[in-house]
């Protein structure tokens, strides 16, 4: 039997003559760190002003961006932060390395965020920060998540990660009132192969954020007096100006991966046995960081056997997340007080998506729609024979 070989899909990163002009405009300004130099602080302004928010902090990473946001928001030793069972591992992490207890909570079957009734329940006077995330670019339910926040008091940190530019019911990132952090690592939708970002509602937490993220010392000093403790998170010219011709052409490629997601999610929706992830219709405009589909019913060995199916022809796909609890790493500090199996007993989505979720990288979504027609039939060879 003849096997079907991949369509050519769009590289990534991508760029043109912009980020070579900026890289070469921050090589000759002659000041190579943001204390010196104009490119961190253009990115920041227009990184704010693109998602609507007073404010944003340029990082070293995505990490980072989420550490700093959870200490400037008062979490350490004797808080807990409630996160996603089913994330990558660095939304436990940054909490945990703080000295916190990461909280992980079950998801939503359709959208792979937060489910709410599940948060509510996990709150406990303890809880300092909730973090959804906003899982491939699709939304966490952000209304009632607010509606949470408001009636506990405990504040939201949006992990936007994957949702460069999207939209919850017409409102940016930044308009919803949250503090927010941003990855630019090499496979975002955005990238200077590192960096992150933190979007800030208020004036004081940011200036807060700002001491802490350069060693606890504010922007004109020269005696040394540092005001807070902090550390070296500051983001270097050369990424910064590549991060601005990356913002250029961002809403662009969002509107591209739309029009294709709407195409390739009933294209695989139409193969026995696989479901799309399906986003709340209130995120009207998502950055699909990924375009993620399950094969329900299907154990861990069996989605891993596709993954590599699909890889061997050259699709560039991905085993979805494993579940945070289930990860060595997780359990060397900062975890509750359970074993894995009972975490597992309270997550039964997250076990499930765990096992038998796919994801194809977001350059898929950037190919012709032939190539499109391709992927689906691909992925129903690669189905079948499960």
């Amino acid at each position: 039997m003849n096997v079907r070989q991949a369509p050519e899909y769009p590289a990534w990163p991508q760029y043109d003559v912009r980020e070579r002009e900026g890289l070469v405009r921050a090589l000759e300004q002659g000041q190579w760190w943001r204390m010196g130099g104009s490119e961190v602080d253009s990115f920041e302004r227009e990184f704010a002003e693109h998602h609507g928010a007073p404010h944003a902090l340029a990082v070293t990473n995505g990490t980072h961006a989420l550490e700093l946001a959870l200490q400037c928001m008062g979490v350490g030793p004797g808080t807990e932060v409630i996160v996603p069972a089913f994330t990558f591992i660095s939304s436990s992490q940054a909490a945990q390395r703080l000295g916190a207890v990461a909280v992980p909570v079950d998801v939503d079957e359709d959208t792979y965020s937060l489910d709410v009734a599940a948060t509510a329940a996990a709150v406990t006077p303890r809880t300092r920060v909730i973090m959804p995330v906003h899982m491939a670019g699709f939304m966490a339910d952000m209304d009632a998540l607010a509606k949470l926040s408001a009636d506990t008091g405990v504040p939201l940190l949006q992990d936007a990660a994957h949702a460069h530019g999207a939209r919850w019911r017409g409102k940016r990132v930044g308009e919803l009132g949250s503090v927010a952090a941003f990855s630019f690592q090499n496979g975002k939708l955005m990238t200077a192969g590192e960096g992150g970002a933190v979007l800030f509602p208020d004036t004081e937490l940011y200036e807060t954020a700002f001491l802490r993220h350069s060693c606890g010392r504010p922007r004109t000093d020269r005696r040394y007096l540092h005001q807070i403790a902090g550390s070296n998170l500051r983001l270097n010219e050369f990424s910064a100006a590549v991060l601005r011709a990356q913002l250029g052409r961002l809403d662009q490629q969002v509107s591209t991966r739309q029009k294709r997601w709407a195409l390739l999610s009933g294209l695989l929706g139409a193969i026995d046995g696989v479901t799309p992830q399906r986003g709340d219709e209130r995120t009207d405009f998502p950055s699909h960081y990924m375009a993620m589909f399950r094969v329900p019913g299907i154990g861990e060995e069996e989605r891993n056997a596709l993954v590599d199916r699909l890889v061997e022809v050259g699709v560039p796909a991905f085993a979805g997340f494993r579940a945070i609890y289930r990860t060595a790493a997780f359990w060397e500090f900062g975890a509750p007080d359970e074993t894995p199996d009972e975490v597992a007993e309270r997550c039964p989505r997250t076990e499930a998506i765990s096992q038998d979720c796919v994801w194809l990288h977001h350059r898929v979504l950037l190919a012709e729609e032939q190539a499109l027609h391709e992927t689906a039939a691909i992925v129903a060879d690669a189905v079948a024979v499960i």
